[in-house]
Formats: C-alpha cells, sequence, structure tokens
C-alpha cells in the first residue's frame, strides 16, 4: 500500500514546553489532520499528505522554551483518514528526548498575578506551558502530571478545561494549578502558622522589621533578609556562621544597568550575574566584604515576585543551609536546620524532588555555577563523536557534578559542592539515582578522576562496572574544547589548566600546568614550578602557610621585608623543619596557592580564608581598582625567583602591586604558551580551571596571546563544575578510537 502520509519523529526539548498544543495549533492553521503524542523518543507527529511547510513553520516558530534537535521524516500509511487533527494521549518508549529546565515566570504569568480580575490574582503557584517548574518535580518520563509532585493535586474544573483545550497556554501544563486546587503557603514562627495570603504578609512583615526569612522556592529554600538593613545582614552572617562570603541580592528590576546584564537577568534561567557595586544601588559592605561586585538577580518565581512586590526593597536570597551543608529541601529538614537562623518560615505543600541552586553567571554572560534553568539541558557533542556507549562520569571532590553519555549527547548535572560532606553526599546519590531513571540509563562503564581520594571516585570503584580514568587536567581542557565545538579529528592544542590542585602524571599535583592536549592525548609541556604545600590540605585554608611556602623556595632573605609579617607571627620555624622533612608538606605545581601568597603579602586577607577563593576573590577586586598601571615586574613561569625579587622590592600602592601581580602572570603563562605552539606548529590555546574565572586574567591573556585563536568556556564552569563532562569527551574519544 503507497503512503498516504508523512510521520515526523521530533527530538529535543520538545516536552513540558507547549510542543504539542503548538502542533496542534499549527496543523490548524495550515488546515491538515492528523495527530500528535509524546513519548519516550520525543514528539511524535503524523499528518495526511506531505506536510507542505509544516516542518519550516515547526523551527521557525517553536515555543519559546523548546528546541528542536533534528526532525526525522518517514512516509506514513493511514488504515483510515483522519477527519481532524488531534492530540494522543501520552506513550512509553525508549528514553531519547530532553527534560526542561525550571523556568522564570513568564511575562504573561505574571500580568495574570498583577491583576485583581483574574482567577490566579496574587497566586504564588501561577505557571503555563512557558514557565514554571519542571525537572525538580518529575519523578518519571513521558513528562505526564502523574508522573510529577503535583499528581497529589487533582484539578478543579476550571484547571482541567484549560489543561485539556489545545488553544490554552496551559494545555498540558503539568505544574498547572489554582488557588482551589493547587499548592498553598504555609507560615511557621515558633507556634503562629497561618496560610495563603496571610502567610505571605506574615513574613513581609518580618522582612520589613528586619528579621530573616527561610522561604521554600523550586529547587531548595533560601534565607531572605532586607539587603539595605545592615544590622539584619549582620545578623543573618552570625547566625549562619558565614562571617565573609558574599551574600546574592534580589532586586526589584533591573532598569539601569547595561542592556547586557538585563538580558541575562530577564532570561528564563533568570541567573545570578555578578555586578559591579557602581552599578547598583547603596548597598551594605557586610554583602560582598572587599569586592567589587555583587551578585544580583531578579525574582525568579511568582511567590518572588510577590515578595518583592510587597517588600518594594532588595532582599538577600542566599542558599537555606546550615555552613558546610547542603540547602535543604523539605519542610521538616528546613525547620530542623535552619530554627536557629530563621525568625520564620515560609513553606509550601509541593515537594522538592531535585535540589537545584540559582545559575550564577559573570557578566558577560560566562556560567560560573550551571543550575536551576540550564539543567538538565543536553550538550549535542562535536562532530566525530557518535554511537557512544552509556558511560557515567562522577566528576570531581568539590563543585561536583555528574555527567551522563550516550550517543553523541552528554547530560551534566546540576552543582553539588563538595562531596566530602554526608549530606552533599546522600543528594548526590540520590540526584543520580533519579536522573538514570528519567533518562531509562544503564551505564556500560564509569569514568572517574586518577585521583584515589575522591569519593566520587571510591563511590565508582563500588560499581560492578568497568572503571576508567581520566587525569583532571585533561578533563578541564578537553571540557573547554568540547564546549567549543572542536572536533574529534581537530588534531592538538595547548591548553592553560589554572586552578588550585589536581592528580596530573606520576602522583603529581598540579594547577598551574601548560599542557599539548587532544581528546585522546595530553601531554604535560612544564608550568608553574612545584611548591610545597605546608600542612597539606591547610594550605588551601591559611594563606600565610603559600606565602611562607614561596619565601623559603624563592626569597633567601624573606625576613627583611614587612609583606611577610603574617607569616612571622607564626610558628613558621616549626613548619620549617616539617618541610626540610617531607612531613605532611607534598610540592603542587598550584596557580591557586600562588594568588593566596600574593594576597597574604599585601595583607588583605585574615589567617584563615573564611571562603573557598576568598584571597583570590580580595587580590582581584583590588587589582581592578589601579587597571592598566605600568609596572616593573615581570614573571617567568618556571622560576619565580625574580618576580618576588621586583615585586617584593616595588614600592607602589597595594592595587598597583596587585595588578602588576595579574598582568606579569598573564604576561609570563602567555609567553610560555606561545613559544610551545610555535615549536609544535599549534595555533590554537584553550584555558579551564577555577582560576579562569578571573576576569582580570582572563582579559590579560586575551591581550597576550592574541595572535591565536583562543578557546575559553564560556557555557560551562571554567571549574570543577565541568569535570565531569571533560570526562566524559575524553573516554568517548577513547570509545571512537577503539572502534576504528
Amino acid at each position: 500500500m503507497s503512503s498516504n502520509g508523512v510521520q515526523l519523529r521530533v527530538r529535543g526539548k520538545v516536552q513540558g514546553v507547549g510542543f504539542r498544543p503548538f502542533v496542534w495549533q499549527l496543523a490548524h492553521q495550515l488546515q491538515l489532520t492528523g495527530d500528535v503524542c509524546n513519548d519516550g523518543e520525543g514528539v511524535l507527529v503524523r499528518v495526511v499528505g506531505d506536510g507542505g511547510d509544516f516542518i519550516a513553520r515547526l523551527h521557525q516558530d517553536c515555543p519559546p522554551l523548546a528546541h528542536i534537535d533534528n526532525v526525522d521524516t518517514l512516509p506514513f500509511v493511514w488504515p483510515a483518514l483522519p477527519e481532524e487533527f488531534t492530540i494522543r494521549h501520552s506513550a512509553a518508549g525508549a528514553m531519547d528526548t530532553q527534560i526542561v529546565p525550571d523556568a522564570a515566570t513568564c511575562p504573561a504569568c505574571l500580568a495574570e498575578m498583577r491583576d485583581p480580575r483574574e482567577r490566579r490574582y496574587r497566586y504564588p503557584f501561577i505557571n503555563c506551558t512557558h514557565c514554571g517548574p519542571r525537572f525538580t518535580i518529575i519523578r518519571a518520563m513521558p513528562y505526564d502530571r502523574p508522573a510529577t509532585t503535583m499528581a497529589s493535586f487533582p484539578l478543579c474544573l476550571p484547571c482541567e478545561m484549560e489543561y485539556l483545550d489545545p488553544a490554552d497556554r496551559r494545555f498540558h501544563a503539568q505544574p498547572v494549578a489554582c488557588p482551589d486546587c493547587g499548592p498553598e503557603l504555609e507560615w511557621h514562627a515558633g507556634d503562629a502558622q497561618s496560610t495563603r495570603e496571610q502567610a505571605l504578609s506574615a513574613a513581609v512583615e518580618r522582612l520589613k522589621n528586619g528579621g530573616i526569612v527561610a522561604v521554600k522556592g523550586l529547587g531548595g529554600f533560601h534565607l531572605v533578609c532586607d539587603a539595605q538593613n545592615p544590622q539584619a545582614v549582620e545578623k543573618l552572617r552570625a547566625r549562619k556562621q558565614r562571617p565573609a562570603k558574599p551574600l546574592a541580592v534580589m532586586i526589584p528590576h533591573a532598569g539601569s544597568l547595561p542592556e547586557p546584564v538585563q538580558v541575562l537577568l530577564h532570561s528564563p534561567a533568570a541567573p545570578i550575574v555578578l555586578t559591579p557595586k557602581a552599578w547598583l544601588p547603596p548597598l551594605p559592605d557586610a554583602i560582598a566584604p572587599g569586592l567589587d561586585c555583587v551578585g544580583v538577580m531578579l525574582p525568579a518565581n511568582p511567590l518572588q515576585h510577590l515578595l518583592m512586590m510587597d517588600c518594594q526593597r532588595p532582599l538577600v536570597m542566599t542558599s537555606g543551609n546550615l555552613s558546610g551543608r547542603p540547602p535543604a529541601i523539605h519542610n521538616q529538614q528546613a525547620l530542623d536546620d535552619l530554627g536557629d537562623i530563621a525568625d520564620g518560615f515560609l513553606l509550601h505543600n509541593r515537594d522538592i524532588l531535585q535540589q537545584m541552586d540559582d545559575s550564577v553567571m559573570d557578566r558577560d554572560g560566562a556560567i560560573l555555577r550551571r543550575a536551576r534553568g540550564f539543567v538538565p539541558d543536553a550538550i549535542t557533542l562535536p562532530a566525530g563523536f557518535s554511537n557512544i556507549p552509556a558511560m557515567l562520569c562522577t566528576g570531581a571532590e568539590m563543585k561536583n557534578t555528574f555527567c551522563l553519555v550516550r550517543g553523541n549527547q552528554a547530560v551534566l548535572s546540576q552543582h553539588f559542592g563538595d562531596l566530602s560532606d554526608d549530606g552533599v553526599d546522600a543528594q548526590w546519590r540520590s540526584a543520580l539515582s533519579v536522573m538514570q531513571q528519567i533518562y531509562a540509563f544503564q551505564a556500560e562503564r564509569v569514568v572517574c578522576d586518577a585521583h584515589p581520594g575522591y569519593h566520587a571516585r571510591q563511590w565508582a570503584e563500588e560499581q560492578a562496572l568497568p572503571i576508567e580514568t581520566v587525569l583532571h587536567h585533561h578533563a578541564h581542557a578537553a571540557a573547554c574544547l568540547a564546549e567549543n565545538g572542536w572536533p574529534l579529528d581537530g588534531g592538538d592544542v595547548i591548553a592553560l589548566t589554572l586552578d588550585g590542585i589536581g592528580m596530573g602524571e606520576n602522583g603529581a599535583l598540579w594547577g598551574g600546568e601548560c599542557l599539548r592536549v587532544n581528546y585522546l592525548n595530553c601531554e604535560h609541556l612544564g608550568g608553574l614550578p612545584a611548591v610545597a604545600l605546608p600542612g597539606g590540605d591547610q594550605a588551601a585554608m591559611h594563606p600565610w602557610r603559600n606565602l611562607f611556602a614561596h619565601c623559603l623556595a624563592f626569597v633567601p632573605d624573606w625576613q627583611r621585608y614587612p609583606e611577610t609579617r603574617a607569616v612571622q607571627m607564626q610558628n613558621w620555624p616549626l613548619l620549617a623543619t616539617a618541610m626540610s622533612r617531607g612531613i605532611n608538606t607534598p610540592l603542587a605545581s598550584s596557580c591557586g596557592r600562588l594568588f593566596d601568597a600574593v594576597a597574604c603579602a599585601l595583607g588583605i586577607v585574615p589567617e584563615k580564608q573564611r571562603y573557598e577563593g576568598e584571597a583570590a576573590c580580595r587580590l582581584e577586586a583590588l587589582a581592578a581598582q589601579c587597571a592598566g598601571v605600568e609596572h616593573p615586574v615581570t614573571l617567568s613561569v618556571e622560576n619565580l625567583a625574580l618576580f618576588w625579587q621586583q615585586w617584593l622590592n616595588w614600592r607602589a600602592e597595594p592595587c598597583e602591586r596587585a595588578w602588576a601581580f595579574h598582568d606579569a602572570l598573564a604576561k609570563g603563562l602567555a609567553d610560555f604558551a606561545a613559544f610551545h605552539a610555535r615549536r609544535l606548529s599549534l595555533t590554537a590555546v584553550c584555558f579551564s580551571g577555577g582560576v579562569l574565572h578571573n576576569r582580570l586574567l582572563r582579559a590579560r591573556l586575551r591581550h597576550y596571546l592574541s595572535d591565536f585563536t583562543l578557546l575559553f568556556p564560556h557555557h560551562l564552569p571554567a571549574g570543577d563544575g565541568a569535570i565531569s563532562f571533560g570526562q566524559a569527551v575524553v573516554a568517548a574519544a577513547r570509545s571512537c578510537s577503539q572502534r576504528t
């Protein structure tokens, strides 16, 4: 029998985004008959005839949250011609579709929530197919209401009518609800409790009076206070035991900010964007002590919009967790963990299945933390990668993510943090189980870091699966290459991988390396000299230890310099003895620890860092005050003695010396990379590692290496948040190589 129709298999981000009603409406516009349904592979469309310009219109008019990867077309035989175009029930099947990230409240829902004539007026859980929770509420695929945490909220008749109407923007919007049938707010403060609008009013009153409120969001809790009330901010810091780490601030609007920043803030991901303090209304110094930028965000969900509408002032929005613990996601967990911090709790009765932090971006759009709004978007691997077996990549120890790779796509998890924390490890395991279930993912092998002490490596060794290891800095470089679309057969590049520490060849500890890399191979060309880490892991917390190590290695007369005062106040002779005997003082070529040493010499950090990277962040902020000034300082990558001699003897303002260090380091690294690139006839240089989050250093590297093709991380973090993806592409390249 000859075909009398066509079948379209649409793959990509096409479920939970209003794609089926879009198809239904488009078919009616084009006067086509047939049907559409969701299944495990995406969306299946069948139409009578050849469809005309239907496929072109699919791409052209795609819904805002949807993304089409490809459309496969096959002839189709209708046993009986349909008289209209209909939407069929979802079908099960092999997983080959993408799950949609949570999305910020869309303009249509926001306008409806503000309109007293609407039945969802001031409803804090308003959503439609263009916005609202997705990944954080899903239990299984296909993405339908019974497979989400909304299953416990039966639809009222008006909501059901919207849900079933293909012409309505809430057609099959799985979280659809209203005040009559959906989730509702609860307020807890001591013995006082209230619900709905009274709960919101109680929270607003507490915030206006300088209180701290724990607010349940889409992927976890925030601790909230008035960002312009210094006493409230200091109280939050004291109770949370967070003395200096910067706090994110939710602002009422972004109208005074540059357009590129506004675009980022208004995007569906609604990230936190690092923004210069000078661009913002006055905020207490305690918001971001010693830094020149503040992480700002706009309201990302209806409840946050209502809080902002009623408070009309900037609000601190920091993660709702005890110091060193993962953010709470359950009501009772929040009440137990945050009882000594919050003055009240604004809760709701919709469960959170997946913990999800706010994503963080630099003002140029570079992602520093990839989470809400981006996860679990699939990443298509570069040209040449295909038919990759199912592999689970476990990532790094800190700023951990895991990655699932199969076929030619990878799915990178949300940010988890430090896996050495039992609570973080438990959330990691839970999220991995859910992700594997949702994607019907059965790993054939596990890929992990070469460091035997990493918890993710130890977990991998417990699995009854083959294990591959990837060097930490090879994964860094490979992630950057793949993000930039470097093809599998693209050849070698020079890589500068700059971070705190990672396992290198033969157990060496690397952190400031120049490599010759492709996806399969990693050749170490050199880098910063290896310097002792006095006290081992303690060196990452105490900048003075790193300054002392550099002094012993490169500054014979170090005690005569006032910059070493912080070292001289310690019991350094005892530490020197330990170093001479090699007791807990491993050698590491760490760029991060060099930043710590310089910051300590300038006296801009306390004896013990109060959060990871405090010294480097303060040093960058100080340098930005004098960016561009001339200086006499040079830095040779393989010998730091000349740098320290010039730098310590140059009597200049602290900001000038901070800038000189950034500029000299960038030039030294660039000269070293350029030398090897020319020696090896290579034209491209890629960059990765957490140190590359430093804006000044990135800018100076671009300046000094402008003759080369430069590949920087942008859509993935430069730091350890992309390690699992780098592991994935290295292991995938090995798999492709074994087939040829």
